[in-house]
């Protein structure tokens, strides 16, 4: 073995710290997340004793984050992602300039020129991609519409400092850096026409190309019937996509691989895709947090503390604020505008990227690096606290917005013939669109619950009755009239304590109600058939009903 640090030995000492550190911070009663972090930092170059490959840990990092939006992919369809691009766009940009506005007036504050007054703006302004997923995730709230908003914000954000990453080279000598006459010559809207127009290829190839060729190649290769070739497709497709399309259309890795997620969702096989990469993308995404720690300097809290302090303000209390307020002005209810609010309320790996990228050009001085970088290690750290702080306000506030929201309320047009003996239908994504267009081709009435204000619009536009709230919560069932309703079909997957609690209000009011749900899985599906919680149908059953149905037609009407 060569006397370098090779990348098994910071594996090794990446993953073995992070699991003891996470261990206890766990014990500690503190998120897991903080310990990896505290690893990253033992071990990197600002801490005396063993030094890990800092490069290397960045490039693990990587695959984990490639990973990881591969995984969201496969949860979330196209549908569900232009379901909120009323709100996760504008609110992306706006969010962005406002944090970037916040950035570079301190900055000026503090004597620095432009060009690195924008660079710290704008990176304070990116939300982390794996913190986002992780919060998500560990609330059951990555299908959820308030889920669906903060990922379609940040996949607004990532194609927003795609752009940025190639406009700051030619923009430099303009922003500070070299000579500010050659910089003048340069034609700045060619260079943007040609990132918008490499986008555009690249998200028509997919949902062209990769739309039709990635499910029929994982049922291809599960036809095999060899499970490690099904996952190595699996990783193999994430990685390979990932790449091409940041050497051939200089998107993010990250963009890609959630693109060829996306995609590949549209296989039967796609929950079994999901379900083999989990261990990969849990293991590399240790590895992101411990990169986190091992690139910053703990002196900053010691030279800068008043600047430290002021980075984390802006980051956890400005970017919040506006979140909340753009999602309220966007007539969402408060615990969307707070829960999405929480999940930006920190910074990652983009913020590294242009404070990287600043620094390269010149622009930016190391010391103000580790500023952002400072800003993000606590950010990340007290991510999950925001979370435990909003709760009060989502239960005390939450019941009062939704009393004067008049999507909370059924139209007093809806004829009381379709009020007794319908079908209350929780959710209107895929699947709940195809059971509400089967309901109305058999003439049988029924509301929606969803959580999608916009949707709701579209619903009533259609004469269809609708009613904007969470389904588990008594006043919204009481809206759709449940006491009078003959069945109760649950079309989206909520988290199980939701589902319980929604299922319980239901039958306290009326207690003859049928029930059918979904389930995440067949494992979700045993527990809650062995509750009789009622009929449960999974991704798994769904299929198998489908294929005996196919055969029943085929050989069982002439058996």
């Amino acid at each position: 073995m060569h006397n370098g640090v090779d990348l098994l030995t910071t594996l090794a000492a990446a993953l073995g710290l992070a699991l003891v550190m996470g261990l206890i911070a766990a014990k500690l009663r503190l998120s897991p997340l903080v310990g990896y972090l505290f690893a990253g930092v033992l071990i990197g170059p600002a801490t005396p004793g063993f030094v890990a490959d800092v490069a290397l840990a960045d490039q693990l990092a990587e695959i984990g984050v490639i990973l990881l939006m591969f995984g969201v992919g496969l949860h979330l369809s196209l549908e569900d992602l232009l379901s909120v691009r009323h709100i996760a766009a504008p609110g992306a940009v706006v969010q962005m300039a406002i944090a970037t506005a916040l950035g570079v007036g301190v900055a000026t504050y503090w004597g620095w020129h432009f060009g690195a007054a924008l660079i710290f703006g704008l990176s304070l302004s990116c939300a982390s991609t794996v913190v986002l997923l992780r919060a998500l995730e560990e609330r059951g709230e990555m299908e959820t519409i308030n889920g669906r908003i903060a990922v379609g914000w940040l996949v607004v954000e990532d194609l927003a400092t795609v752009l940025l990453l190639v406009l700051l080279p030619p923009a430099a000598g303009l922003l500070g850096a070299g000579d500010p006459d050659a910089a003048g010559d340069v034609d700045i809207w060619p260079i943007v026409g040609m990132t918008l127009a490499k986008v555009a290829a690249f998200v028509i190839l997919m949902l062209v190309v990769g739309r039709r060729l990635f499910p029929r190649l994982l049922f291809w290769v599960a036809g095999v019937g060899s499970r490690e070739l099904f996952t190595l497709c699996v990783v193999a497709t994430a990685l390979c996509v990932a790449y091409g399309s940041a050497k051939l259309f200089d998107v993010s890795f990250a963009l890609g691989a959630f693109f060829a997620g996306m995609m590949m969702r549209e296989s039967e096989f796609s929950h079994r895709a999901a379900d083999e990469s989990l261990p990969l993308r849990d293991a590399f995404s240790v590895l992101f947090f411990v990169s986190v720690g091992m690139a910053f300097d703990p002196r900053a809290f010691i030279d800068e503390p008043w600047r430290v302090l002021a980075v984390i303000g802006i980051v956890m209390v400005g970017k919040t604020l506006a979140a909340v307020a753009l999602t309220l002005a966007f007539r969402y209810p408060l615990d969307t505008a707070l829960t999405v609010g929480a999940s930006l309320a920190q910074i990652g790996e983009f913020s590294f990227i242009l404070a990287g990228l600043g620094v390269g050009l010149g622009l930016l001085s190391p010391d103000g690096r580790n500023l952002i970088l400072a800003g993000a290690l606590v950010s990340i750290a007290l991510n999950s606290l925001v979370f435990v702080a909003i709760e009060p306000f989502r239960a005390r506030i939450g019941q009062r917005a939704r009393s004067s929201d008049p999507l909370a309320e059924l139209p007093a047009t809806v004829d009381d013939s379709r009020l007794s003996g319908q079908v209350v239908l929780v959710g209107y994504g895929r699947v709940g669109r195809k059971i509400g267009e089967k309901l109305l081709e058999w003439r049988v009435p029924f509301v929606v619950i969803e959580q999608n204000r916009e949707l709701v619009e579209a619903l009533r536009a259609r004469d269809i009755a609708a009613v904007c709230g969470d389904a588990s919560e008594p006043a919204s069932l009481v809206q759709a009239h449940i006491a009078r309703a003959s069945e109760l079909i649950v079309a989206t997957t909520p988290d199980s304590c939701d589902l319980r609690r929604m299922i319980t209000a239901a039958r306290r009011a009326n207690p003859a109600v049928g029930v059918a749900l979904r389930a995440r899985d067949e494992t979700e599906a045993e527990l809650l058939e062995q509750e009789k919680i009622g009929r449960v149908f999974a991704p798994e059953t769904e299929l198998s009903l489908g294929m005996l149905g196919y055969l029943f037609e085929r050989f069982g009407k002439n058996a």
